[in-house]
């Protein structure tokens, strides 16, 4: 497997050199030459390493590499980031954190095209810090979703009385959020906007306080989520994250239907014409 992972890097790290030119790496323009990438030489000079030592990473050789090398190395050839992480797999390191390189309008307009195809039932894509991006019109009918509340899913599931009072089992699943919620943030301990959404909650939320300091986590994925709609009745869902590898900033929430209670026969009534005209959020009295 190593001699397969090393003869990886080689053809990658050779792939990458010769798409970059030396004007796009800010050099002057030379003499003749014999392809239009930049010469290994000139990758060490401008990523400041060795040129026997970068000439002996292209070349695949089992070296030691560092994670400060690589990011000088991934500069020079102008890695995008999937680019990087690959680099650092095919070097043996643990890769970094996708990033998202700006706004990708066909990627949202795929994931609302989605969400609303899987109506009748409801879905809802939410961002790294649980801020919901869009919701389907079955997740307005049936959860509650609504431009006026607070759109973030950690703070109204504390915050939002309609969706409390349909929530069967409440306490129980607000254990179960709160250690997802704390598993998230563990993966970016120094993220200021995870911090600042916990305080945030601790103020709007005596509950959230006491949960948060029991300190238990939770993998995020699955929930099961028993609802009492005011129009018909118990309703039982299966909620599933679905992670998006080219959107690491974003998942997708999807509620499917369970065979309990005649779940799916109340869901397609109440997203029908007859039942939206009935379900205008009622909130409980």
């Amino acid at each position: 497997m190593k001699t397969h992972r090393l003869s990886e890097l080689r053809e990658f790290l050779m792939t990458r050199r010769a798409k970059v030119t030396p004007a796009e790496a800010g050099l002057p323009a030379g003499g003749r030459r014999r392809t239009p990438g930049l010469r290994r030489e000139e990758v060490a000079v401008l990523a400041g390493v060795g040129a026997s030592w970068y000439q002996w990473l292209e070349q695949g050789r089992d070296i030691s590499v560092s994670p400060q090398v690589l990011d000088s190395v991934a500069r020079v050839l102008r890695m995008s980031s999937a680019e990087r992480r690959h680099l650092y797999v095919l070097s043996g390191l643990n890769p970094p954190t996708l990033e998202v390189e700006g706004p990708d309008g066909s990627m949202c307009d795929g994931l609302r095209r989605l969400i609303d195809a899987w109506m009748p039932y409801p879905a809802h894509i939410m961002d790294r810090y649980w801020n919901c991006v869009q919701y389907n019109d079955a997740a307005a009918v049936i959860l509650g979703m609504r431009p006026e509340i607070r759109q973030n899913c950690l703070i109204s599931f504390f915050t939002d009385e309609l969706y409390r009072s349909r929530a069967v089992h409440w306490e129980a699943n607000a254990e179960i959020l709160v250690a997802q919620f704390r598993s998230a943030c563990s993966e970016a301990p120094e993220d200021e906007g995870f911090q600042e959404l916990v305080e945030e909650a601790k103020e709007v939320s005596p509950e959230f306080v006491a949960l948060w300091e029991r300190r238990d986590v939770s993998p995020g994925g699955v929930m099961n989520k028993q609802l009492s709609h005011p129009l018909v009745g118990a309703l039982h869902f299966e909620s599933t994250q679905l992670r998006i590898p080219a959107r690491p900033d974003l998942a997708i929430v999807l509620h499917t239907p369970l065979a309990a209670a005649d779940t799916i026969r109340k869901v397609e009534w109440l997203v029908s014409p007859e039942g939206r005209r009935g379900a205008m959020y009622p909130v409980a009295g």
